[in-house]
């Protein structure tokens, strides 16, 4: 890492915490799109960026995506199922978190949704590991774009290059970069433990 790094800031989805929703959505839609053909399809969908910035509810946000994707499912069954889609803790996440020294502070930045959040801070207990959840649906800003980084450092009142950002996904690791994070591209929490090990933050 190029400069001192004060604040620890971590994806959930993807990072600390299993997702099935590709699979679930596959299995509906009958295979026609890869996984990585659909995972775009859902991050470009308005639906999507909509409901995750908070700007529309669980219905409509279930009965546009179902009409958009011709899902052959009702919303009911749709936001069963989708609330399911955070399947848990990737086994050694929390210790991993419980492990940060206590001299940076630890933070999430989640694209996510009022059916998921209390979910993964309540039922999978990570309220509690973190100083800052920044979250999509209750900023009402969504990564990739620049100006939720950008509330990220006025909120922390840092300099973005004091920020280690960790994410799944390259367009958000990217978008990172672009405004002076040390963002890296991990894929589940051993990646995640690699990182910090080799920043000398564990």
């Amino acid at each position: 890492m190029s400069n001192p790094i004060r604040i620890i800031l971590l994806d959930i989805g993807g990072v600390l915490v299993e997702f099935r929703g590709i699979s679930s959505l596959q299995a509906w839609i009958g295979n026609r799109l890869t996984p990585d053909e659909l995972w775009r399809k859902w991050l470009s969908s308005s639906f999507v960026r909509a409901f995750e910035s908070g700007k529309i509810g669980p219905d409509t946000f279930a009965d546009q995506l179902i009409a958009d994707m011709g899902l052959p499912v009702s919303r009911k069954e749709f936001l069963e199922a989708f609330t399911a889609w955070p399947k848990g803790v990737y086994p050694g996440a929390i210790r991993i978190i419980s492990r940060i020294s206590s001299e940076y502070v630890r933070a999430t930045l989640s694209n996510s949704n009022v059916l998921h959040w209390p979910r993964l801070m309540d039922e999978m207990g990570l309220r509690n590991l973190f100083a800052y959840h920044f979250a999509s649906h209750l900023m009402g800003k969504l990564k990739p774009d620049r100006e939720v980084f950008e509330h990220v450092v006025s909120v922390l009142k840092c300099e973005p290059s004091a920020i280690l950002y960790l994410d799944d996904q390259p367009l958000n690791v990217e978008a990172a970069q672009l405004i002076g994070f040390q963002a890296v591209w991990v894929k589940e929490v051993q990646e995640v433990e690699r990182v910090l090990t080799c920043a000398n933050v564990l």
